[in-house]
């Protein structure tokens, strides 16, 4: 079972992730719209969308675990492919990380010519050759030469502020929190049989975690345990864990009353929300630092969007508005990277539109029409069969 709201939700996030990311080009953007600073106690509309995507990964957790169990699928073999996944993410998401802090005087290419060479490199290795029209006997030379690509990508890869680093886990970037996120909630759904219990106990035990994590009792080990960061500080797998646990609750009780399920859910929804505002005061409301209150209104946040899209979506079948935007729900990753093969381009041909297209609302009606067109290009991508899949 495949709900449309699940899909459409992750689209509309999608766009809106692009969105934001493209903020940086612009000037004069409205407070609320951007991310908060790390010494601010404030929640701008920016700090919503990644935790709302950490959600989404929860929410179809189960109906993609299940889905490959009722095809036959044995556990090890599931939780391989969870292995994989989250290895490539992990993998992908280090390398955007790293040139984030390239040192383009100390790259034998340039940073640009070198982050045009690693999104390639992903397209190569991770696109499914099979559902394209290339011959079957080229798609392991494809994926070969991407993996040849990548590795000479970090031969030649300088960073830092003088080109004095070599590639490193600074942080694991966007998709690699998404993998760390991924991996651990959909081991523990898998291992658990989906137990409502089990998955209870794991969304507390992070959220316990994350309020640890701020007050100072637990602390990051170094060596190298410091690279399982993102699991013991809990707040990235919160998300994803209550996510896990809307589909539960809502699989659980929507087989009795529809109407019930959503009362269930706008209670874990609101009172997360509230816990979120009444606990601002004590630690303050940031994403920089993931804060507790932060991670409890961005879930219920989650968990009442969930109600809304299924409304629209499955209930009222409300979807053609969506119909446009789909790609970026069906073919997620592929619409991610698409810019960062924009960028380095547009900074080679050395394009920028005039100031006034680059400012205020101009600027950002521009920005959101960018997005579109990644989506655009994404389905177009998508219906010739090219599209990235872990």
């Amino acid at each position: 079972m495949r709900l449309a709201s699940i899909d459409i939700l992750r689209a509309v996030t999608m766009v809106l992730m692009i969105w934001v990311n493209d903020f940086w080009t612009l000037s004069n953007v409205p407070k609320w719209l951007m991310h908060a600073a790390g010494n601010e106690d404030y929640l701008g509309f920016s700090d919503i969308i990644f935790p709302l995507f950490l959600f989404i990964v929860g929410l179809s957790i189960p109906f993609a675990i299940r889905n490959r169990m009722h095809k036959g699928k044995s556990r090890s073999s599931i939780a391989l492919h969870i292995l994989i996944r989250s290895f490539s993410l992990l993998l992908i998401g280090f390398y955007l990380m790293n040139y984030e802090v390239a040192f383009d005087e100390g790259i034998l290419i340039g940073k640009d010519f070198w982050t045009i060479l690693m999104t390639l490199a992903v397209v190569l290795v991770w696109v499914d050759w099979e559902k394209t029209s290339t011959p079957k006997k080229y798609h392991p030379h494809f994926r070969a030469v991407g993996a040849v690509l990548l590795i000479f990508l970090a031969i030649i890869y300088k960073g830092g502020d003088t080109g004095q680093d070599w590639m490193q886990v600074h942080w694991w970037g966007i998709l690699g929190l998404i993998g760390w996120a991924y991996l651990s909630n959909a081991l523990i759904f898998l291992y658990s049989k989906g137990n409502l219990t089990a998955i209870v106990l794991v969304w507390f035990v992070f959220n316990v975690l994350c309020v640890l994590f701020q007050l100072g009792i637990v602390e990051g080990p170094d060596g190298f345990l410091r690279y399982f960061s993102v699991l013991y500080q809990g707040t990235i797998p919160a998300f994803t864990a209550a996510g896990v646990l809307t589909t539960l609750l809502f699989q659980k009780y929507s087989t009795t009353k529809i109407n019930y399920a959503y009362l269930i859910l706008a209670i874990l929804g609101i009172v997360n929300i509230a816990m979120g505002l009444i606990t601002g005061p004590i630690w303050g409301i940031s994403k920089i630092q993931g804060t507790p209150s932060w991670l409890a209104i961005c879930s219920g946040i989650g968990v009442l969007a969930f109600i809304l899209f299924h409304y629209l979506a499955d209930i009222k079948k409300k979807t053609k508005w969506a119909t446009f935007i789909s790609p970026a729900g069906t073919a997620t990753l592929t619409c991610y990277m698409i810019p960062y093969m924009v960028y380095p381009i547009r900074s080679l041909l050395g394009f920028r539109l005039p100031d006034i297209f680059n400012s205020s609302f101009v600027g950002l009606s521009l920005s959101f029409v960018f997005a579109l067109l990644v989506v655009a290009f994404t389905g177009w991508m998508e219906r010739k069969g090219y599209k990235l899949k872990l």
